[in-house]
């Protein structure tokens, strides 16, 4: 796919094969949840602008212990939550981010790193699928994502499919359980403090690359 497309275009490519290639049954289930996520919306109590970003005791790609502080390094940063490495919305997204975004952010001192629940080697296999240059970190407990109000967890029928699929979220979890973060992108500034947090519901969204460069420029000068 190219590197000009915006997510939500290769979203649709994606689909479109997945129409061709899935059962219905499969389909069906997914997009039942999706239209739930949507009618729902976005949850109330999560983390504004203004607020502290959380953290807490994370391991990098290869089980080393960290931290999101240590991997901003004092720098501001573009923290993206995602699903896991299952998840094909996802590596669409970070994809992107690697192509569209990291570039323009190093020339302004700002880290790009990418959050989620699954255990480690899930960490290093999107980073090394994906040839992602930038921090992707896993948070096992969601300490994270339940501190800024983005945990959710897959329907049941969402999670038939998904065991259709060969995808087991518990399995891939740091601790067992089938909660993820809700798709969402969060700019934190130098001193830690959250200066803009776009939360997507719906996991086939996602912030675009454009958003998140005009975030930046808007907001860190």
């Amino acid at each position: 796919m190219s590197s000009t497309q915006t997510i939500a275009e290769q979203v649709v490519t994606f689909n479109e094969n997945m129409a061709t290639q899935a059962p219905a049954g499969v389909l069906g289930r997914f997009a039942e949840e999706q239209n739930g996520l949507d009618a729902a919306g976005i949850p109330s109590g999560v983390a504004q602008p203004g607020t502290v970003m959380p953290d807490g005791d994370l391991l990098d790609a290869h089980g080393a212990s960290t931290s999101l502080t240590e991997a901003r390094d004092g720098e501001p940063a573009v923290v993206v939550f995602y699903r896991g490495a299952w998840c094909p919305y996802c590596n669409i997204a970070l994809r992107a981010y690697q192509e569209q975004v990291v570039p323009v952010l190093a020339e302004r001192g700002v880290e790009l790193v990418a959050v989620s629940p699954q255990k480690p080697d899930g960490s290093l296999s999107v980073k090394e699928t994906n040839e992602l240059t930038f921090s992707v970190l896993s948070d096992p407990g969601n300490q994270l994502a339940s501190v800024l109000g983005i945990l959710t967890h897959p329907t049941d029928g969402a999670r038939e499919s998904q065991a259709a699929l060969g995808i087991d979220v518990a399995g891939d979890n740091g601790d067992g359980t089938a909660n993820i973060p809700m798709p969402t992108t969060v700019l934190v500034d130098a001193d830690g403090t959250i200066r803009w947090i776009d939360v997507h519901p719906n996991y086939t969204t996602r912030t675009e690359p454009q958003q998140i460069l005009d975030a930046v420029a808007s907001l860190l000068g």
